[in-house]
């Protein structure tokens, strides 16, 4: 029999609770929550307050009274560890209500402390109508206000994950939503040119966004806040705020203990998840990973990470043996209204700066057949690095069919492998789930024949000084192309093309996304023409502010 202490419940500490118990019947295992719920899904909390998600008992994964019932783990919420001695190896306990302080004894402790919203430190931040988004109370508390005071607009500081996911909540309850983001782009997490098509989709929704302008004050009294001031000076008139700025790791308890915080901020910890006290473990959002790709430790607070890592914390603290926690990806995904955006692997920027000689795709494939009614386009960016082809990371943009793709991006990234790997996948086919080439196959086909010297793609930041060449049709090019091209239809081009263009000058070739420039390209190169570039991504891409 050994005593097994878990700070905090939700993800990380239930999963670690619940495999302890599977593995031993004998242990005594106590939680302690802070909150008043000791388990619920944080990520449906948006669309409860948008009232997809009727009723806040479908939130909830267990309850104390169920923990207990079934698994014999002593729950209790509404408490908090405030010391740890690791010399006696116990715990202080406080009960929020009242004060009462214990101690509890362990043998292992987990800590899943999990991490705080951030909050920056200006006037009128507490203000009653200024909300975050992290428990079941805040949820409880944007209802409240929603229902009793029937605000007409609100604005959400941030532009991550959960901001996307409330403008949504918040636009289908009938409010005006502005978006204020510090970084250039909404979803910073993915690269400029991707997100910026998940940004024409809030555009169409009527979501206003400002990015590149941070918060720069909160103008009002300490009771309401009425506008929101942004770094250029403008303003944003507002009836209520949500803070989505992101959140830091509740590491002051464990830094107290002597416990080794890593260099991303969170806490270190082995590949059993155990810190540098090894009787001491730490799981989810307050605990370090190392990524799967660059193999450096870093923050990803992400639950799929945290539910996996509990789950082997429970299984080594109540046996003294369990697998080594899998490395991590960051993969993502979000759906803002009919568009979803997924990413897995590193980005673009962030593969450079881990020092990999780096190159990308874009295509733009149906998510099935096209052939089949309702065949829906993606965009689908891959990152690669030039010397090895290794797959470095992936990113979706589109309808249906972007989870599948992501999916299959971060298994072969999870296996290390390559663009070959990708594009031999022996993927399920039919004309209503996908293509013979799936859109996978095709982004790795594409980067085969970049890496084959068979297509050289050039950025639409790279065009100056170009001879550029537009082979679409007629029609497709009076409804607009780039400045200075010359419409010569890849149908035309080998009749017309030593007519029409200087086989001297440096040529890009392009199309609406990428898949006729890369003929004309080839015819180009067999007729002589000795720098042909197709354009990446096409117009489509191009055109993307």
């Amino acid at each position: 029999m050994r005593n097994i202490v878990i700070i905090g419940g939700v993800a990380g500490g239930m999963s670690a609770a619940t495999r302890a118990r599977r593995m031993n019947e004998q242990a005594s295992i106590t939680v302690i929550e802070k909150g008043g719920f000791i388990s619920f899904a944080n990520c449906g909390l948006p669309y409860h307050i948008a009232g997809r998600i009727e009723n806040e008992a479908d939130l909830l994964m267990t309850t104390p009274q169920a923990a207990w019932a079934r698994f014999r783990i002593d729950a209790r919420v509404g408490q908090e560890v405030v010391s740890i001695d690791r010399e006696r190896k116990r715990v202080l306990v406080r009960r929020l209500e009242g004060g009462f302080e214990y101690e509890l004894p362990y043998d292992k402790l987990i800590l899943a402390p999990g991490a705080n919203a951030i909050v920056p430190p200006i006037a009128n931040v507490r203000a009653e109508n200024v909300f975050l988004l992290r428990t079941m109370e805040d949820t409880r508390a944007i209802r409240d206000v929603i229902a009793k005071q029937n605000p007409k607009r609100a604005a959400i500081v941030g532009g991550g994950f959960i901001g996307l996911e409330m403008a949504e909540a918040l636009r289908d309850r009938g409010i005006e939503v502005t978006i204020i983001e510090k970084m250039p782009r909404v979803l910073p997490p993915m690269d400029p040119e991707m997100a910026g098509i998940v940004e024409q989709t809030l555009a169409r929704h009527d979501v206003r966004v400002h990015a590149g302008n941070g918060l720069k004050a909160l103008i009002g009294t300490e009771h309401r806040v009425s506008a929101i001031e942004l770094e250029d000076g403008a303003t944003v008139e507002t009836d209520f705020v949500l803070m989505s700025i992101g959140v830091r790791p509740n590491v002051e308890l464990a830094k107290t203990a002597g416990i080794t915080i890593g260099a991303s901020g969170a806490i270190a910890v082995d590949a059993q998840q155990r810190t540098n006290d090894p009787d001491v473990y730490a799981v989810g959002d307050a605990s370090e990973v190392v990524h799967g790709v660059h193999g450096k430790t870093m923050r990803v607070p992400l639950a799929g990470p945290a539910n996996r890592q509990g789950r082997l914390a429970g299984e080594h603290a109540a046996t003294d043996a369990a697998a080594p926690a899998g490395k991590v990806l960051g993969t993502a995904i979000v759906q803002v209204f009919e568009t979803s955006a997924g990413i897995t692997g590193l980005g673009e920027k962030a593969a450079r700066d881990a020092g990999f000689d780096v190159d990308t795709v874009y295509v733009l494939p149906k998510h099935h057949a096209g052939y089949y009614p309702g065949a829906e386009p993606m965009r689908i960016k891959l990152i690669y690095c030039r010397a090895t082809g290794r797959l470095l990371g992936g990113q979706a943009v589109g309808g249906q069919g972007v989870d599948k793709r992501i999916d299959v991006i971060a298994t072969v990234l999870h296996f290390g492998g390559t663009i070959d790997d990708l594009a031999s996948l022996d993927l399920a086919y039919a004309p209503q789930f996908g293509s013979a080439k799936d859109a996978v196959h095709i982004g790795a086909m594409v980067a085969q024949n970049q890496r084959r010297g068979d297509s050289v793609a050039i950025a639409p930041s790279a065009l100056d000084g170009q001879q550029l060449v537009d082979v679409r049709t007629p029609p497709e090019f009076a409804a607009g192309t780039l400045h200075g091209a010359i419409n010569v239809p890849l149908d035309e081009l080998r009749e017309r093309a030593w007519a029409d263009l200087d086989q001297k000058r440096p040529t890009v070739v392009f199309c609406a996304v990428g898949q006729r420039g890369y003929a004309a390209e080839r015819v180009l190169r067999q007729m002589g023409f000795d720098d042909v570039k197709n354009l990446k991504g096409g117009y489509s891409l191009a055109m993307v502010k």
